[in-house]
């Protein structure tokens, strides 16, 4: 097989173009693959490439088209509903399987095949964008200089650019779910928002909340610490609203919000604009403690999230392709290190002790 091709599933998507659009910086040809010939033939004709229109129900259909690539970047989501056909065609053809995703479920259903994709010499990795990518790289790199660490904070902040349809569809079908921390190595429930905080990003203060991110699973995996919470940037006013939302969760869970939501997704651009990305950035911010009350910390400023999950899903990518990887299930830090974040262009990393 050629080491240069893949197959991108959900292409037609707005961080598949980014992906597809970015791939020959890389010396990749994608496979372009979706449900949407129409919009698969308009990008594989923009940007030479070849395509195949591929239907996730169709099992057969997808078997055939995994097996003639090694590797596929799947980011078509919610993955909550995509990745376990994805990967149990990946299983049957012996091909890796990466996705984008950030969903704490996919995190943990993904690692019940870790024997499966050992016995087969496939690695899985979901999370090889911005879920997860530097915020598994922070909590590795906290770990190391702190070996005893205990309990770990993970904060992100986005500061400029918007989201696209895809990551907005994800958080609208999980609405009024609440929140997860990891506690004592066994992940819990706790109301969305149930803490926050200032953080000093280096280039401002933000507030941050508690959110259920995906590094409540991957980096338990990747780093041993037990008890994990993680943040992201709020308003301070959205967060003393939060304190009432025992009276609003089932009005948020039901149909007729969500599809609501849905709606008012679909009305909005697929996603930031290129001069939007050039201009944004992603901020990241961690800590680690130990049983005496030690800490580290650290933070890292990154490009835009939607910008750097095309460039750390390719680097993922190239590196599989060229036979670098380990079969089973794995996070990215836990596959390429702490360092593997500062391969993309325009990170930036701070120590703060």
């Amino acid at each position: 097989m050629q080491t240069d091709k893949f197959l991108l599933y959900g292409a037609n998507g707005y961080t598949g173009r980014l992906i597809a659009r970015m791939a020959s910086g890389y010396g990749l040809q994608p496979i372009l693959a979706g449900r949407n010939e129409t919009a698969l033939q308009t990008l594989a004709a923009s940007l030479h490439l070849t395509y195949q229109v591929i239907d996730l129900a169709n099992g057969e259909q997808l078997r055939a088209a995994l097996k003639e690539v090694p590797l596929v970047l799947h980011a078509a989501g919610p993955f909550q509903h995509t990745s376990l056909s994805m990967i149990e065609a990946c299983l049957a053809t012996g091909t890796h399987y990466l996705d984008i995703t950030g969903e704490i479920f996919v995190f943990e259903q993904a690692k019940r095949f870790d024997a499966a994709a050992q016995e087969k010499n496939i690695m899985i990795m979901p999370g090889v964008g911005f879920d997860v990518v530097p915020t598994d790289c922070m909590a590795l790199y906290l770990k190391e200089q702190l070996p005893d660490a205990t309990h770990l904070k993970l904060a992100f902040a986005m500061v400029g650019g918007q989201l696209s349809h895809g990551t907005a569809t994800t958080m609208a079908e999980n609405m009024g779910e609440g929140g997860v921390v990891r506690e004592n190595g066994k992940m819990i429930r706790k109301p969305l928002g149930h803490k926050g905080f200032w953080v000093d990003f280096g280039i401002r203060k933000l507030f941050v909340m508690c959110i259920p991110w995906g590094d409540i699973s991957t980096a338990y995996t990747t780093t041993g610490i037990p008890n994990i919470e993680t943040y992201t940037r709020s308003s301070p006013k959205t967060f003393s609203l939060l304190k009432w939302q025992g009276l609003f969760n089932w009005f948020l869970r039901s149909s007729f919000a969500r599809g609501w939501a849905g709606k008012k997704i679909k009305q909005k651009p697929a996603g930031p604009s290129d001069e939007m990305r050039a201009k944004a950035m992603s901020l990241v911010w961690g800590e680690a403690s130990n049983a005496e009350g030690k800490k580290v910390a650290a933070r890292l400023i990154c490009p835009e999230g939607y910008t750097l999950t095309a460039l750390s899903s390719l680097i993922i990518v190239k590196k599989v392709l060229e036979g670098n990887f380990k079969a089973g299930y794995q996070t990215p830090a836990g596959a390429y290190g702490a360092d593997l974040v500062m391969e993309i262009n325009g990170v930036t990393r701070e120590p703060l002790w």
